[in-house]
């Protein structure tokens, strides 16, 4: 070979875009690329390693065909998600939802890789999900979906392998077939095969309302570093489903004003405050959160200019972009969904002083007391409520004060923080173990 042949050869260790995704359309993966490409100048000698992070280790993409209640068979497409497992097996929800696509389940999965190793707990990053609108199925027909979702995914879940958990449009009636379906499958009663699960099956005391938990903890923490008074808050919710209304209902007992509430149905707002306890209980009775009384109905794009202290944004992702960061109008972001803010929003909030708790600490509540929960399955010893919020509660503090430190001393965002301080666990617990074989 001649040294001009050489020259137009691409050299042996260039990583191209893995050809199951479009490189002009990443999706929400492609956020995550880029999360990782701005990380990777502060992780030293272990950027080596980064390119661990840019692939899922392991790909299920499954058929699950069910008999529907008319006789007819049904088709639907399901993902199960492993990003990585280097430091434990690998840990994240399902979701049911009609939009669901593989590179929304990839980019899921490797910010639960990143959650989990910044509040350190002892998991990879995992998320599965079926394009379905379970509004339009029975219950029946969701329990045959999930039997055999479950049974196709049997052969890469387990208590010390994939531990799966509630997602959007998943809860603990779910997370109880799919551990009795595991279970039967295998021989023998796995309770820590998922988490969430019904209190009577195993399940944790806390569980329900963990993450909108860790939102409030670490949103009131980063209103204490900032010089924000909880008492009399203003607090914006998007997103009225259990983070969103458990996280408004926490902030709203602790002395702040729910000030603004959307979810599917619409948006509303006062002035003078919300009460979400009352605002749950006309959503269960009206099946919508407008005509609410006293509360005026918003535009629906008018919720980001909502005057307020706090914005919780709680609902799916790619919620806060370029077309909209520069009209909100708060001094502290906490993320309770996943992925809801684009990079180039995340640039313009950070020109313009706003503080955003990222998704992968705020959120971190739920899998903090999955993890109680997969401990307590395995020990056979179930703790009290309230030493699971006092456990979730200094975990969350922790973490976060780690985060804040380290943000200011590389002068970053929380978020790079959170992911400086979690890719170099990840990337250490790698070296460590080195490539097999």
């Amino acid at each position: 070979m001649t040294t001009t042949e050489h020259d137009t050869t691409p050299p042996r260790h260039t990583h191209e875009i893995p050809s199951y995704l479009d490189p002009r359309h990443l999706g929400p993966y492609g956020i995550f690329l880029e999360q990782v490409e701005r990380v990777t100048p502060y992780l030293g000698k272990l950027a080596y390693w980064v390119e661990t992070l840019k692939r899922p280790k392991r790909i299920l993409v499954v058929d699950v065909p069910i008999h529907l209640d008319d006789g007819t068979v049904a088709h639907f497409e399901g993902y199960r998600v492993q990003h990585n497992t280097s430091r434990g097996p690998a840990k994240g929800g399902i979701r049911y939802h009609q939009d669901v696509t593989l590179s929304e389940v990839m980019a899921l999965s490797a910010w639960m890789t990143v959650k989990n190793a910044a509040v350190n707990l002892p998991y990879g990053g995992g998320k599965g999900g079926i394009r379905i609108d379970p509004r339009k199925y029975s219950t029946a027909e969701l329990e045959r979906l999930t039997r055999r979702y479950t049974t196709e995914i049997g052969l890469i879940i387990g208590p010390e392998k994939d531990i799966p958990a509630p997602d959007v449009n998943t809860n603990p009636q779910i997370m109880a077939w799919m551990m009795d379906t595991y279970s039967m499958n295998t021989g023998k009663t796995a309770t820590g095969v998922v988490t969430g699960k019904p209190i009577s099956l195993g399940g944790s005391l806390g569980r329900s309302d963990a993450t909108g938990r860790g939102v409030f903890v670490t949103g009131a923490q980063a209103m204490q570093k900032l010089g924000v008074p909880l008492e009399g808050a203003r607090v914006a919710v998007q997103g009225f489903g259990n983070v969103g209304n458990a996280a408004a209902r926490i902030f709203h007992d602790h002395g702040a004003k729910i000030v603004c509430i959307q979810d599917v149905t619409g948006t509303i707002y006062s002035s003078a405050g919300i009460n979400p306890h009352q605002a749950i209980e006309h959503l269960r009775s009206t099946g919508s959160i407008l005509g609410m009384p006293d509360t005026d109905t918003l535009d629906r794009d008018a919720f980001w200019e909502t005057e307020c202290d706090v914005l919780i944004p709680a609902a799916l992702e790619n919620q806060i972009t370029e077309a909209n960061a520069g009209r909100i109008r708060a001094k502290v972001i906490v993320e309770g969904a996943n992925g809801p803010t684009t990079p180039a929003a995340d640039d313009i909030l950070h020109e313009r002083g706003v503080t955003v708790v990222p998704d992968v600490l705020a959120n971190a509540g739920g899998v903090t007391v999955s993890y109680f929960e997969w401990v307590q399955d395995f020990s056979s010893f179930f703790w009290t409520e309230d030493e699971i919020n006092a456990r979730l509660d200094r975990i969350m503090t922790e973490a976060f004060g780690s985060l804040w430190d380290v943000a200011a001393r590389h002068k970053v965002t929380l978020r790079t923080a959170a992911y400086i301080v979690a890719c170099t666990r990840v990337l250490e617990a790698r070296a460590l173990r080195g490539l097999y074989p």
